[in-house]
């Protein structure tokens, strides 16, 4: 243009140089993106803990970490994968819904993390339609078959359930409820690393484990308005779930029974596995695990030093999965322990041990998978401690306003929630806008309100 309009070459250079320094404005931005990510993170009643990119399981005979247990994770809260050493610049933008595609993107841009974004199940395709997920609009089945929109959409749904059921309670349809606002990613990325022939010994606040593993809204209304259709028969309180047919254990009220249950369970797994190994069965016993879930209140009961004591002597393949939320009913932490959290007490037992961002949706998921793995390759447990913030009262039987300030909530809220996180990551790619997001929330509160009414209909055991 210039070589035929010579008089507007001023006009163009001119442009060209706006253009540049455009352009070196964004680098300069993508470049303090990458210095953003923080050293450091306090939870609740927490001293501040170092953050690692590096997934490591400390084993038995290393040396600990100095000083404080460092956090292990991958995506920080505005949704970007921490400190990425790829090219700057602009990227191939991955078609929408395209895993395959995304996962290309994400290891190009995050080779630091090349391990974990390959070995990620939530970054694959299910070989299989997953039937609680919308069918596309073509014939294909791309989204009945996307990991990674299933978790989202699981984390939202259980939100959904969370909010409605909870009022239900309020309102007097139900007797009881517990919440698990701001720990969904400790579910859904615990959950879709495990396998199904996995036994779960949950607590009371992790039904999101048996949702991603097929339980019904309905199942969940129907446990908890104990009709006819209630797998227990209305014998239990509510949110006290069991499914036999999704090795999931019923939940048992008092703190720390479901440890040494699970210690027990692991150590028959193993024994199966051992005598299936050696025979000429042709339909020999796949690999499994216990995983136990607990809050950090239930690490002060004896059943605790009980089961972990036992568990690295007999050497169960199993997983001690600890949340830590910050408060145990009303106690908070620094009234629970004077030491550095949980993990750091896995070494005296002679456990495998590993602490990880319990918002990191894609963290979690890779902590469960590589800790799995290293249960069932050294037959011994090993101890996870996820940090977390409990966003809601402990219970429909308690008002968390008289022991802990509305501002600590409000941050917590505003600065770490695990759905907004994973919100933003799949907006940056091109995944979600905030458009979509309220028509998923839409279409899941309709759910769950379509699955209440079904289940208050319904008549008594």
């Amino acid at each position: 243009k210039v070589a035929t309009d010579p008089s507007k070459a001023a006009a163009y250079a001119e442009r060209a140089a706006e253009t540049l320094i455009e352009l070196e404005h964004v680098i300069e931005e993508v470049t303090k993106k990458m210095e953003a990510s923080p050293s450091h993170i306090a939870y609740a009643g927490s001293a501040e803990m170092p953050i690692t990119e590096e997934l490591k399981i400390v084993k038995p005979g290393e040396d600990t970490p100095s000083g404080i247990w460092p956090v292990f994770r991958m995506m920080d809260e505005d949704g970007h994968f921490r400190q990425a050493s790829g090219p700057i610049g602009l990227q191939t933008v991955p078609q929408k819904h395209d895993l395959d595609q995304l996962r290309s993107s994400l290891l190009v841009q995050n080779p630091q993390y090349s391990r974990e974004i390959h070995s990620c199940s939530l970054l694959h395709p299910s070989k299989h339609v997953y039937p609680d997920m919308p069918k596309d609009n073509d014939t294909s089945t791309k989204i009945q078959k996307n990991s990674l929109l299933r978790a989202h959409r699981q984390m939202i749904r259980l939100r959904k359930m969370d909010t409605i059921l909870h009022n239900a309670q309020r309102q007097g349809r139900i007797s009881f409820y517990m919440t698990c606002h701001g720990e969904e990613s400790i579910h859904i990325g615990s959950a879709s690393a495990l396998r199904p022939q996995d036994h779960v010994f949950a607590q009371y606040r992790e039904a999101g484990i048996l949702m991603w593993r097929g339980f019904t809204l309905e199942q969940f209304c129907n446990q908890c308005f104990s009709n006819d259709l209630d797998l227990g028969r209305g014998r239990q309180m509510p949110v006290h779930y069991g499914c036999r047919a999704l090795n999931y254990h019923t939940i048992s009220s008092p703190l720390g029974t479901q440890l040494t249950q699970a210690v027990g369970a692991a150590y028959k797994l193993k024994l199966d596995y051992m005598a299936s190994s050696s025979s000429s069965s042709d339909n020999p016993k796949e690999a499994a695990i216990a995983i136990a879930y607990f809050g950090e209140g239930a690490a002060s009961t004896i059943d605790f030093h009980s089961a972990c004591n036992f568990a690295s002597t007999i050497q169960t393949p199993m997983i001690f999965f600890c949340r830590n939320n910050g408060y145990a009913i009303s106690t908070p932490t620094n009234d629970q322990y004077a030491g550095d959290g949980i993990v750091s007490r896995a070494p005296g037992y002679g456990m495998a041990g590993i602490r990880v961002d319990g918002n990191d949706l894609f963290a979690v998921h890779a902590a469960v998978r590589e800790a799995r793995n290293y249960a069932l390759e050294t037959s011994s447990p090993v101890m996870i401690e996820a940090m977390t913030y409990r966003q809601g009262h402990h219970s429909t039987s308690d008002d968390s306003s008289r022991y802990r300030d509305g501002e600590e909530v409000r941050l917590a809220t505003d600065v770490s929630d695990p759905i907004v996180r994973l919100d933003r990551f799949l907006e940056r790619y091109g995944w979600m806008n905030e458009t979509d997001v309220a028509s998923v929330e839409d279409e899941e509160r309709l759910a769950v309100l379509k699955a209440m009414e079904g289940a208050e209909s319904r008549p008594d055991p």
